[in-house]
């Protein structure tokens, strides 16, 4: 028997509300990198690439994965394919978030909500690949064809979202709609996962770190980042908040056109 709550409503829940955060004070950080240039503009896109990343996707994942139990079975994290999982999600969101910004167009638009939901799928399947337990781990195919739309269309609107809002009411409702829409990708895929030879005895411990191993260092770590990134945010007036927003087709922000009035 598999479960995806084992320890209760806490672990979805937190999961969620981390995600809801991650994505809000990402999104914050990419209406920053919209009116910045320079140096600058690449340090807010850093930061909210490890904010929808890491706090939003990858903690996220972690969080709800604490609640996954098979048959009573030890499972066990593999440390280098965890941390590979979170690096993946981080550089890939970078690179999604750099496009939509540089070029603020719909093919832009599309071509990097591609590659975020691609990297946002395969952080959760880096992340499953990561599981060591007794019994061999398969993936319905439905599940998980499902997921990876969930990915894309969450991450294209994500990216629309980073495109388009600056105002806090209107980031604080999009950051509750990413929060729904990467849980339902997650959740979708654990759908689809089935576990072979589980027998429920807890003879065998495999190598590897708990989940509870990760409890600490995904909580105070992101939560510290998060909070510190709130900080920031609070600290650092936007510049140039008055520059109008551009459209689909426009040239990216700060490129002279030559055109003088």
């Amino acid at each position: 028997m598999i479960e995806h709550a084992a320890l209760g409503w806490w672990t979805p829940a937190l999961a969620y509300g981390v995600s809801v955060l991650g994505s809000f004070i990402g999104l914050m950080f990419a209406t920053r990198a919209r009116s910045a240039d320079g140096a600058s503009r690449w340090g807010w896109l850093a930061l909210g690439a490890v904010s929808l990343g890491g706090a939003a996707v990858w903690s996220m994942h972690f969080i709800a994965m604490m609640g996954f139990r098979v048959n009573g079975m030890v499972i066990r994290y593999d440390p280098v394919l965890t941390v590979a999982s979170a690096a993946a999600a981080i550089a890939i969101m970078a690179a999604a978030l750099a496009v939509v910004t540089l070029w603020r167009t719909l093919p832009a638009l599309l071509a990097g909500g591609a590659a975020a939901g691609a990297g946002v799928v395969a952080m959760h399947y880096m992340g499953m690949a990561s599981m060591r337990m007794e019994g061999e781990m398969h993936h319905s195919t439905g599940f998980v064809a499902a997921a990876c739309v969930i990915a894309v269309v969450a991450a294209t609107v994500a990216l629309w979202f980073a495109q388009n809002l600056s105002s806090s009411g209107s980031i604080v409702a999009a950051a509750f709609v990413m929060g729904v829409a990467v849980s339902a990708m997650h959740y979708t895929g654990m759908m689809g996962v089935g576990v072979d030879g589980a027998t429920g005895s807890m003879s065998s411990v495999p190598e590897g770190m708990s989940a509870l191993d990760f409890l600490t260092p995904m909580i105070l770590g992101p939560g510290l980042f998060l909070a510190l990134s709130a900080l920031l945010l609070l600290a650092l007036p936007e510049e140039e908040r008055g520059r109008p927003r551009a459209r689909y087709g426009a040239a990216p922000a700060g490129r002279d056109t030559g055109v003088r009035s």
